[in-house]
Parts: C-alpha cells; structure tokens; sequence
C-alpha cells in the first residue's frame, strides 16, 4: 500500500496500479483515512441547572433521617412536609438523594424466591406410585358441581379407588386414601403423585400418609403437564359417548362412575398397554392374556403367511417401567452405551440401553396418555 501512495496518479490511475498488485482499492482507500482513538472520549455532561446543589441535596438526606421520616418513602415524606407548608424536592429527587448513598432497597419483608424441583417418578409394579385428583362434574343447577376424587395405579392405570362428593374436602380425601390403602394391603413405601389443590397439600392428608409410610410427590405450580395420567383420565371419561354431561345428583354421579371404571378396568384395552386391559397389568395376568393372542396371531400366520411380510408376528407387551418426567435416561442411555465400547467396540448402542427397549419404551410412556381405568 506503502509503494500504490508514493506513485503519481496522474501518471498511472490507482485503479491501474492496485490491479497490477493484487490489491483492494476499499482497503487502500481505508489505510489513508485518519486514524481515531481506539476508545473514543466520553462526553462529560454539564450538571442541569435545575440541579439542588451540595448543601440543598444534604438538607434533604438529613430530612430524610429524622426519626419521624426514616422508615417513611419519599411519597409519604413529600406529603407531610408539603401539608406543613415545606417544599424540598420533588419525590423524583428525593428517590435520587437516596439512590446515591444506597438506601433506596425494599425494606418491607418480602417471600425468599421459590425453586421447585420437577418430580421424577418411575413405576416397574403395580402399587408402586399411585396419583389422583379431583375433577368437577357439571350438575343441572347452574354452578354447582360434584367433586370425583380418583386414584390411579401410575403402573396399570388402574383405579385403585375413587369417589363422588359435592365438595372438596381434605377429610373426603384422607378418608378415601385410608379406605383405598387398607383395602388393597399396600405396604410402606408407596409414593403418591398430585397436583398442589388445597386438599392435596393439607395436614389431614400429609399426616395420615406419613403415618402409613407413604411418601409424596407434587406437580410445579403452574405447570400443567406434571400429573398428565390423571389429567389423561379425566379427559377419557369425560370424552365417552354416552358421557351425560350434566348430572342429577351424587347418586346419579356415583352410578355412571361405578360402570364407567368396572367397563374401563375389565374391558378397555389400553392402546398405552399394549391393548391389555389396566386389569390384566393390575392383577399380573399379561402372561396369560399374550399366550392366547400368540396363538391366534401363529394359526393365522400359518394359514396366511404371504399376508405378514415382516414376518411372523409377535405381541407387544406392555411397557417394563412408566415414567412421570424421567430424569437423565438418555444420559444413562449414552454413558452406558460409551462405557460398554470402550470394552468392546463391537457393542451397539442398542444394546447398552438393556436390548434396545428402553429408548422406544421412554418415548412411548412418557407421552400424556387417554385414559380410563375401573372401579373397585
């Protein structure tokens, strides 16, 4: 660039020269401009002439101080001196005295920010986790409702016990989960799932589950898809064709709840089973149920095999482990999956997720699923 500025322009262009060389005129023309500070210079800005000056700004402070003013905000402040015939400042500039020595932090108790971790639960047997709620029934008297308090198995989805009330009531609701525990023997250890409604979080309630060894889990607030399996079922029920909508009483509520869940539990088969039936996880009779469907799917397979062209069939089962937002399977998934190459590089991924099940059973448990279950 140094030898294209000592040239004559008139004698040869600089466009001609900075082709001859290879060089970009922008850059060329760039190098000669002015070179500037690489910080430039900040504008110091004249104080406002409307400013208070030094003492009139420590006259307010000190007003400020008074022990009548010290644990007053400036509104207050502004207000009593001007209903006393004194003007200092404006509330704006108190705020600003104040500002400048620190003192302008909320000094009324405030609530401590609040973290909610998000649950976490896994179900590999019935009676394992089990989660409820409560769902409004319409009635044909414009504003009341009937309360359905429901309890699913997490594993089967099957109803392990339910009610129909007209209120909400955390005595209802400790009273049903008594009834329900002592009816199907449940063991210390059961963790229970719910949203964070009045009746969930009471004392009555936590009292009698601590006092049979049962421990419990809550949805975030705010966050609707935290108890998606009893949030699945009140849609399912309330989503059936012969759904009356709007209910004459308790006794009509109880009666159409009492064949919807006996039908759900005994009859439906649940496409998040594998189309078995909450019964048939509940009660351990899968084994049973997949034998006779094996057979039915070899005979026609026998008679017909050129209408199976992926082969024999085979039952799906119904999926090993239910999951209430898993936490770090894909991790697990990817480092077991690392580890086992390490020591043999032969090993597929597949296979270090525990026969390549685990990822297809995730993603097809841990979507919010319809569902029905039956009544004991």
């Amino acid at each position: 660039m140094a030898l294209v500025g000592e040239l004559d322009a008139e004698t040869i262009p600089v466009r001609a020269a900075c082709d001859a060389l290879g060089l970009s005129r922008a850059s060329l023309y760039r190098d000669r401009k002015p070179q500037y500070p690489a910080t430039p210079r900040e504008r110091v800005r004249a104080p406002s002439p409307r400013r208070l000056d030094d003492a009139e700004r420590q006259h307010v402070l000190d007003t400020l101080h008074l022990p009548e003013f010290v644990d007053q905000p400036p509104t207050e402040v502004y207000a009593a001196l001007l209903g006393r015939g004194i003007y200092l400042a404006s509330i704006r500039t108190m705020y600003r005295v104040l500002a400048e020595v620190g003192e302008t932090r909320e000094r009324r108790n405030q609530r401590p920010a609040q973290s909610h971790a998000m649950p976490s639960l896994t179900a590999t047997a019935p009676n394992q986790v089990w989660t409820w709620d409560i769902t409004k029934l319409a009635t044909h008297e414009k504003g009341v409702f009937l309360m359905a308090y429901v309890i699913i198995d997490l594993f089967s989805r099957y109803v392990v016990g339910w009610m129909v009330a007209t209120k909400e009531c955390k005595h209802l609701a400790a009273q049903l989960f008594a009834e329900t525990i002592a009816r199907h023997g449940i063991e210390p250890g059961l963790q229970v799932h719910a949203d964070r409604g009045s009746a969930m979080k009471s004392d009555t309630l936590a009292q009698l589950l601590a006092s049979l060894g049962v421990t419990r889990s809550f949805s975030r607030p705010r966050v609707s898809d935290d108890n998606p399996f009893s949030e699945a079922q009140f849609k399912t029920l309330k989503y059936q064709p012969d759904y009356p909508g709007r209910f004459t009483g308790e006794l009509h509520g109880r009666a159409y709840l009492q064949d919807f869940f006996g039908w759900h539990n005994d009859d439906h088969h649940h496409s998040g089973l594998a189309l078995f039936t909450p019964a048939d996880v509940f009660y351990g009779r899968v084994e049973a149920v997949r034998a006779t469907r094996q057979a039915a799917l070899d005979l026609a397979y026998a008679a017909h095999p050129e209408r199976f062209p992926n082969g024999p069939p085979c039952v799906q089962l119904p999926p090993s482990a239910v999951y209430i937002n898993p936490l770090a399977i894909e991790a697990l998934c990817v480092s077991a999956a690392a580890s086992d190459h390490a020591q043999n590089s032969g090993v597929e991924l597949d296979a270090a997720c525990s026969g390549g099940d685990l990822q297809h059973q995730l993603a097809s448990n841990c979507e919010p699923q319809l569902l029905a279950a039956n009544a004991t």
